[in-house]
């Protein structure tokens, strides 16, 4: 078991009894120790954020809280009864209800037939589909979502359908909610909006876990934190007691100097010149219809060239269209001075350009193979199935790639999908590093990912970078895109405005230029 806690917060004025008391949990997975000794608690009222790096534990703890897993070692009591639930339905039906980052809800049906799947209303023998379709509009009121319950779930947006999801949460009058990541798809407003209903929730005397990386909504909506650390508990906090960077060294274990090392690494690389480079891939006048609007694009070998927009602003449709992903309605592109037509992903591949997308779920990782096989995967593709690379040479590789990016998993024959967000992202690298790329397109590499995870890929940016790798690199957190990038497009509305140097730019002036867009560019003398 793990040693006494370092910090145990005092509980809630009046001193209740803990709704959820979860005492020295300890879970052991083929060759990982995945939880050691974890006392967690809950208090009725509360919002208790979870923290810790991806592979802390924070997931194992909160599927062993709900079922999923079984518990090698300890106690789980609620509401002062020890528990043991066979599973999340058990667990649900016992007031638990959890809202994952991945929605996991069927698009292909209402959205009242979502929000009331296996409960619906009946009557003579059969569901009462009046009657459901009001009780959801009622749900989603609570939610201020003005949408047609009878409308198809997926011809909403991806941040819509989290709201679906938790609105479903909200129904089964649970005593304990979890929300894992719920705001990683939805705006500033949106996000607003959830807040207004988890304190609703919460003065109701709700206990609602709140899993998040974004560190000011952390700190904007939780009572207390918990810090797991390597499957071990670091301590249990009030948040208005905490200082920031005192959580993040409790996360990571060691001081962060990280940023300031890139941005030392950063500076050093431009002293260079990347502009006097010839460029390795221009891009002009290329667009596509109902997409984004006609830009011109250089990227020379060791530069990082950001893009900074808004979500919808067009960041992912441009990278989609120099990953061959989607093809060009107008424009060119030329690859060391030469005429290239981007039809496939295949093609860009053979020309040594690699797109990892934001979506590592659906478009990225294959959960049903190994880490050793994801890792392989665009190598073997390249090479063609009829020229498969040797077993030795694949553990070689895997190997290697495991230990160079620190890629926490027992061995390369795990399932990729048993792994953390962080590592599986890790992984998706690896993989278009096999291939040897000279552009490198990453979307959103470090959304949903914890602090530590995300130091080591920007360390990894710029390292490429250092060794002659262009990059274009996009980040829906703009001092993540300062940070890194040599150069900056600014996009909106699917449109460039801007194109810039990233010498004395800073985050008010990048935020005015997205704001803003052309009016800005003139007061900035800007030209886009």
């Amino acid at each position: 078991m793990a040693s006494a806690l370092q910090t145990r917060a005092p509980a809630p004025p009046g001193n209740p009894d803990p709704v959820i008391d979860m005492t020295g949990i300890s879970i052991t997975f083929p060759g990982v120790k995945a939880l050691d000794g974890v006392d967690f608690r809950m208090f009725p009222g509360e919002v208790h954020s979870l923290m810790g790096e991806n592979g802390a534990g924070k997931s194992t703890l909160i599927k062993a809280l709900t079922g999923v897993y079984s518990i090698d070692a300890g106690t789980i009591a609620m509401q002062g009864r020890q528990v043991t639930f066979s599973g999340p339905a058990q667990a649900q039906a016992a007031g638990i209800a959890t809202v994952y980052q991945e929605v996991n809800l069927l698009g292909n049906l209402t959205v009242a037939e979502n929000v009331m799947l296996g409960r619906e209303p009946h009557r003579l023998g059969g569901i009462n589909w009046r009657a459901t379709r009001r009780r959801a509009k009622e749900i989603l009121q609570r939610l201020h979502l003005d949408i047609d319950p009878n409308s198809l779930l997926n011809s909403h947006s991806l941040a819509v359908q989290q709201l679906v999801a938790i609105a479903r949460a909200l129904d089964v009058d649970a005593s304990v909610l979890i929300l894992d990541e719920p705001t990683s798809s939805l705006d500033a407003e949106e996000v607003a909006e959830l807040f207004r209903v988890i304190r609703d929730l919460a003065d109701a005397g709700v206990a609602i876990l709140f899993v998040s990386h974004f560190l000011d909504q952390v700190y904007e909506i939780s009572d207390r934190l918990t810090v797991l650390r390597n499957g071990r508990l670091v301590g249990e906090y009030l948040t208005d007691e905490l200082l920031r960077i005192d959580l993040v060294q409790a996360m990571i274990g060691k001081e962060l100097s990280t940023l300031e090392d890139l941005e030392n690494r950063k500076r050093s690389s431009e002293a260079g010149g990347a502009s006097s480079v010839p460029a390795f891939l221009s891009a002009h006048g290329i667009a596509r219809k109902g997409a984004v609007a006609p830009i011109d694009l250089t990227i020379a070998p060791g530069e990082v060239v950001g893009l900074a927009g808004l979500l919808g602003s067009g960041r992912t449709e441009i990278a989609r269209l120099l990953g061959g992903i989607d093809h060009c309605d107008a424009g060119t592109i030329q690859v060391n001075g030469k005429p290239l037509k981007l039809r496939t992903p295949r093609q860009a591949i053979a020309h040594r350009i690699a797109y990892s997308s934001e979506n590592r779920r659906s478009e990225g990782i294959v959960d049903e193979l190994s880490v050793r096989d994801n890792i392989i995967l665009a190598l073997q593709a390249d090479r063609g199935w009829f020229r498969p690379i040797p077993k030795r040479r694949q553990d070689e590789l895997a190997q290697s790639y495991i230990d160079t990016l620190s890629i926490r998993t027992p061995d390369a024959d795990a399932l990729v999908r048993n792994l953390s967000g962080g590592n599986q992202q890790k992984v998706l690298l690896a993989r278009w590093l096999a291939i040897a790329p000279r552009l490198l397109i990453l979307d959103e590499p470090t959304r949903g990912i914890d602090v530590g995870a995300k130091a080591e890929i920007q360390k990894l940016v710029v390292s490429l970078a250092e060794n002659g790798m262009s990059v274009l690199f996009i980040s829906a957190e703009l001092e993540e895109v300062l940070r890194l990038s040599h150069r900056i497009i600014v996009l909106r509305d699917r449109r460039m405005v801007a194109d810039l140097p990233n010498e004395n730019l800073d985050l008010d002036a990048l935020l005015a230029l997205i704001a803003e867009g052309s009016e800005a560019d003139e007061q900035a003398g800007v030209t886009s």
